[in-house]
């Protein structure tokens, strides 16, 4: 069952999928769309899971899922992961690559490979105050106040 994103308590469990480009507008478009209908079907041994979504910055598309109503079981992630898979096929765009790094350099988003991004701690090139993208956010609460910190302040603190 598609709800608005907002009206999700927090919680809400998170995915969190970071792309490795940003999306045009018509691909946001299409995504959304893409979106809603998956939603709208989703469900877990045959019962509606009460889910929204939001698309950030053009490129990260994150899922929550009340679990209140029904929770999420192994064949329900399965067909989300599924669904991220034809996402990435379909616009020819990584979605599910976890040892990247997105982070801002003012308004712009970045996005480098961890080894890449490491070197750049080392050399200084990012700080302890370089606003990163924490992906290991659970629910939407911690989306809310977590999910983009400076880099003292997740996981990505041990490389500075």
């Amino acid at each position: 069952m598609l709800v608005p994103f907002n009206t999700l308590p927090e919680t809400s469990r998170i995915w969190i999928y970071q792309a490795n480009r940003s999306f045009t507008d018509a691909e946001l478009a299409e995504i959304t769309e893409l979106l809603n209908a998956f939603i709208a079907d989703w469900t877990a041994h045959g019962a509606d899971l009460k889910a929204g979504f939001e698309i950030r910055y053009n490129r990260f598309i994150i899922l929550a899922l009340d679990q209140h109503s029904a929770a999420a079981t192994g064949c329900s992630i399965d067909a989300s992961v599924h669904f991220i898979q034809q996402l990435e096929r379909k616009f020819n765009v990584d979605l599910l690559d976890k040892m990247n790094v997105s982070y801002k350099q003012g308004e712009y988003i970045a996005y480098k490979p961890l080894s890449d991004f490491k070197k750049m701690a080392k050399n200084k090139a990012v700080s302890k105050n370089t606003v990163v993208f924490n992906h290991l956010v659970v629910n939407k609460g911690e989306y809310l106040s977590h999910w983009e910190v400076p880099a003292s302040e997740s996981w990505h603190a041990r490389f500075m």
